[in-house]
């Protein structure tokens, strides 16, 4: 927690610093759900139906959508058990809030280059969602095992957590280097990533139980 020179009390001060988080955090998701759509610009083609003009943007769009949504719901449940918040968490949400705000040009971008050989836009956009969930992974890591910044949490429930985050983080990744053409090492990597969700559903049982 900052110095406090203003005389309010800390409990107060606290809250204050929380809140802000909250509010900052809240207003760059909604951002970025609505830019998902601004960022889709179908055209008609000769020789192509309505249906196929439209399909592939909203698939994307409410996929994206679908994977924002998700990592705020993840997000708020990570604020909401936070007790307190330090300078290195706050920095850790502005990562996490920066690849949030890339994620409808990512869009966009997988959009245009959906039909090229290289894959570049799949690349791309595997890419970014794996770097946004491990920057997830470290919003909560930190604060819930490091600074103990979450005493409401158990050590077990804070690692499922931190598992279930990198998992879904691993599994982007391995298909980014799928997408490459390194088959080898997506594998592994996937394997890697069905491992983690084991167990951190196991640890969540264990944590439920206890």
């Amino acid at each position: 927690m900052e110095p406090n020179p203003s005389g309010l009390s800390e409990e107060r001060v606290r809250l204050r610093h929380l809140d802000r988080l909250t509010m900052m955090s809240d207003g760059v998701f909604a951002i970025a759900l609505t830019l998902s759509a601004v960022e889709l610009h179908p055209e008609m083609e000769a020789g192509k139906t309505l249906f196929q003009v439209w399909a592939m943007p909203l698939a994307v769009y409410f996929m994206s959508f679908l994977i924002i949504a998700a990592v705020w719901v993840a997000h708020r449940r990570n604020l909401a058990h936070l007790h307190s918040v330090d300078a290195p968490t706050t920095w850790l949400n502005l990562l996490l809030l920066s690849m949030i705000g890339l994620l409808p040009v990512v869009v966009r971008f997988f959009l245009v280059n959906m039909d090229t050989t290289s894959r570049a836009g799949m690349v791309a956009y595997a890419m970014v969602l794996s770097a946004t969930y491990f920057a997830l992974a470290l919003t909560w890591g930190y604060p819930a095992l490091i600074a103990n910044h979450t005493p409401s949490v158990s050590r077990r429930r804070a690692w499922a957590w931190l598992a279930e985050y990198v998992f879904v983080a691993l599994l982007f990744a391995a298909l980014a280097i799928y997408a490459i053409g390194m088959t080898w090492l997506a594998w592994p990597v996937g394997v890697v990533a069905v491992c983690l969700r084991v167990t951190s559903l196991r640890l969540g049982r264990s944590a439920a139980n206890a």
